[in-house]
Order: C-alpha cells, then structure tokens, then sequence
C-alpha cells in the first residue's frame, strides 16, 4: 500500500502512479524469455559485403553526410570500478599481509598488470600524483612495494581510479602526451560525424556527479582537437533520466522501504537511455560505448565501416522514403506493390509471409511497417566474448519473425532447443549502430512507441544485508528498439577493442 509520502517521492522523481504500478505487476508476472527461431548469420539475416559493395557505399555516406545532421552517441556513464574489481582484490590482499611475491605466483593476472604497469598509459600520471607526496613510483615497483602504488591508483587523494568514469581514465599513450576514451571519440568523431563546415556533433550519456568533471576535460582539450583536426566540436551531455528508475521490491512483491521507510528506485539499465535518444534532433545517430576505443595507428577500419553501415542506412531510407511518399497517395498498382514488397522483404528483413497479397488491403499495412525508425548493426565473429548476439525470434503476439540483438539473460537455457539455437551463434554484438530516428517527411519519431516493455529484466539484489528484486527497462538495442525495422552488417573483428578490465588495455591494440 502506498502511503503520502510515496506518492510525493514518486512524483518527485516524475514517475506515475500507474507506472509503479506496471513495475510491481512486472515482477509479480516476469518477463517471458525471448523465442529464438535461429540464430542470424551471413547470407540469413547479416549481410557480408565485398570490396566493392564497400567502396560504394562510403561514398554514399561522404556524399550524404553533407546535407545531414549526424550525431554521435556514447553512452559514458559506466563507473571503472568493474574494471578495476581484481586491483581491489589485490589491494585486499596486501593489506592482510599477503606477500608480494606470492600474490604474483597464485595470481597470472596480478603478476601481468605490475609486471607491465609501466606499460600503462596511466603510469606517467600516476608518478607525477606519487610524487608530489614525495614518493617514487618507480622506486616502490622495484622493491614491490604494491600498496602505496594502488592506493594512489585507486583513491581519491590519487587518480581515483576505482570510482570515475570510464571515460575519463587515460587509455592510450602518444609519445609524451595520452588521451582518455574521450578525447579518442572527438578524434573518431571528425571522420565519419563532421559535417561539410567541419562540425562534429557528440553527445555522452553522463553521470549526474561526473557530469561537471566531463566539461572540465573537455574545455581544457577541446581548443587544442579543433586546431588538429580543423573541426569544431558541439558536444552536448544528458543524464539518465530519474523518471527511468525502477521500483525495488522485496521477495514477497512489496515495495522495498529503505531504513528511513521511503522507497528505493534503482536505476533503469541502459535501455533508460532511449529517453535520452529521443530527445536528440538528428537525421543520422551513431551509437557505440564509450571503452572501445584504439589508438590513431588503428582506428582506420572504424571509420570505413562506420562510413558503411551509414551508407547502407541512407540507401536504404531513401527507397523506404519513396515508397512511403507514393503509399501516402493511396493504394499501389499490382506491380509496384509486389516491388514494394520485395524489397521489404529482401531489405529490411521484414516477414511477409501471411501479407496480404492485395494491393488495396495490403498498402495501409505496408506503409506502417516501412514508417518506422531503422537501425543497421554492425556485428563482428564470435570469439566468445560475453553478451548479446543477432538472432532471428518469433513475436509472441503476432507469431512474425524479426531480427532482434539478444541477451542471454532473455532466453530460456533449459530449454534444450533453445539453448542448441544460442550456442550456434556465429555473430557478437559489439554495439556499433547507427540509427535512422525521422520520418519520411523529416519528422522526428517518438522512440518510445516502438519499445517492447515484455523484454526487460528482473535481478536479485541486496542492500543492507537485505534482498530485493530489481527490474531493468528493456536494452537499448534489444526490447527498447525491438519495432525497429533492423539490419545486420558483418564488421571486422579490428573495430572491436573493449576495455573490460584494466589488464585489456596491456593487448597490443591498446599499445
């Protein structure tokens, strides 16, 4: 029962009543699993595209980003701190009196990171903060003394490391000077997002209490990128909305109450940031995630295949927007219609099958269906990389079969079949999108009319010693663009380089 005071709280936070209420009904039913047909691979649901294929298709995206507005998207909120999870563990260690020596022979990991800690981009920074207090870094790597060096690592009075951002950590080294994720994305950014004058558009997705240290970089960065690159940045920030926290509830289905009696929400997941989406004004939005990054030596084939799955995109809005202009008049003849179709089917993946044949009944529903947002998705080969995968699945209520990015949380691995169709996976999704969001008549779409609220997730959580059920909103790239008309694209394995925990940035592509 919701008291006065919950319903003041609720309000605050710009949540109805009646969305809390869909929140508890969510946890009181669950969410069904997704129903995979088959896995999506190239020639079935990704298209793999040959040199020529793509030549061409860069040149229509250098050609069509002139008289477009192209944004580039990072989600830029995700703290560090499960990046450096195992460097806690070491820190724990020590200070229990663990020796040195044996930590290093019991641990591959630990032995790597302070074997190549000089190695680190970080480490000129992390010196320099030593320093200051009169300590020698390299001095105390030489006689393993650990502690002081992750203690300044980690903390506050240091890089504090273990609680920013992941975009605000220095990642590359460039001779005497280094970049964090951040400045790679300006510099990624003039390649495919800059428009004819040189304007580059990027928005991050930041924490409230990061958000001012975000602006601090880049006022101190951004004059120096711009002379570089001959481009002027228009960056723009937004936080995850409160409105997109979910209620927690305890194992019974009620309201969980924090210890002074109030609510506790949680965060929504990242399918909360369709809100920040849809708040974008922009013909063409790239989405990628704010850790993969790489170096300038490296980033070639990141801007040909952004340019490519940008070129497929335009080509295939405008033959989406000349059909709707002509279904907009009125019912097609029989022949444009069956063209209408096949290239519906063909090229946008959409499932036809029980379409009706007839022109006159069939126009009506075939303009709602190509009157939608478009996604191409870049996917690279699987090289069992943890998270979710292109998939043909069947939708529940109207039994059509749809490309879908899915997680495997989603699925129900009990089930055998189910399970043999996710394990013949060929493809990862690396999270390399970029989105169509306007009509045909340059209209902005309402993004949240093509979510499926059936794809969110339920986990248990505890706070206080206590356990609670938490419920995150559909993915980004799965429920929350589920009526997306969705194309796959085979991308290279080289425009994949996440940095997942501190040691990644040791592989050779971080280098």
């Amino acid at each position: 029962m919701l008291k006065d005071k919950d319903i003041a709280q609720i309000e605050k936070k710009g949540i109805t009543r009646e969305g809390i209420e869909k929140n508890i009904a969510a946890f009181k039913s669950g969410f069904p699993p997704v129903e995979l047909v088959r896995p999506a691979r190239a020639g079935d649901g990704i298209e793999h595209l040959d040199d020529k294929e793509i030549e061409k298709l860069t040149h229509v995206f250098d050609r069509a980003r002139k008289k477009m507005e192209v944004i580039k998207f990072v989600p830029a909120s995700g703290a560090a701190s499960r990046m450096f999870k195992d460097v806690f563990a070491w820190k724990e260690k020590l200070k229990e009196g663990m020796e040195p020596d044996k930590l290093l022979e019991e641990d591959e990991a630990a032995a790597m990171f302070f074997g190549k800690m000089k190695d680190f981009a970080f480490w000129d920074d992390l010196a320099l903060v030593m320093d200051k207090e009169d300590l020698d870094a390299d001095h105390l790597l030489e006689r393993k003394d650990f502690l002081p060096l992750l203690d300044f690592l980690l903390s506050d009075h240091g890089l504090d490391y273990g609680s920013l951002p992941k975009g605000l950590l220095t990642f590359h080294k460039y001779g005497h000077d280094s970049r964090t994720p951040v400045e790679e994305h300006l510099v990624e950014g003039v390649h495919y997002a800059g428009d004819e004058n040189g304007k580059v558009r990027i928005h991050f997705t930041v924490s409230p209490e990061h958000k001012e240290k975000f602006i601090g970089l880049l006022k101190k960065v951004q004059p120096e990128y711009e002379r570089n690159n001959q481009a002027t940045f228009d960056v723009s920030y937004s936080v995850q909305k409160p409105s997109t926290d979910t209620l927690a509830v305890d194992l019974n289905n009620e309201p969980f109450r924090e210890k002074d009696g109030s609510l506790l929400f949680r965060p929504g997941g990242h399918g909360a940031l369709i809100e920040n989406l849809n708040d974008l004004d922009g013909d063409l939005v790239f989405i990628k995630n704010i850790d993969n990054v790489v170096p300038d030596r490296l980033k070639t084939p990141t801007f040909v295949y952004k340019k490519v799955i940008g070129g497929l995109l335009f080509d295939l809005q405008q033959e989406a927007f000349k059909w709707l202009v002509q279904l907009e008049k009125g019912p097609l003849n029989p022949q444009a219609y069956r063209e209408a179709l096949e290239f519906a089917a063909s090229r946008l993946n959409l499932d036809l099958e029980a379409f009706d044949q007839d022109p006159v009944k069939g126009s009506p529903q075939l303009q709602a269906l190509l009157n939608r947002p478009i996604r191409v998705c870049g996917m690279v080969k699987n090289e069992g990389e943890p998270g979710g995968g292109p998939f043909w699945v069947k939708e529940p209520k109207t039994g059509k079969v749809s490309l879908q990015i899915v997680e495997s949380s989603q699925i129900n691995l009990e089930d055998p079949g189910q399970d043999k169709i996710f394990r013949a996976s060929t493809h990862f999704n690396p999270v390399d999108l970029v989105c169509g969001i306007k009509d045909y008549k340059g209209k902005k779409f309402d993004l949240r009319q093509f979510i499926d609220p059936q794809t969110g997730f339920i986990s248990k959580k505890s706070k206080d010693g206590r356990d609670l059920k938490a419920l995150e909103l559909p993915g980004l790239w799965n429920g929350a663009m589920a009526y997306w008309n969705t194309i796959f694209v085979e991308v290279p394995l080289s425009t994949f380089n996440p940095v997942k925990t501190v040691n990644d940035l040791l592989r050779p592509e971080h280098q």
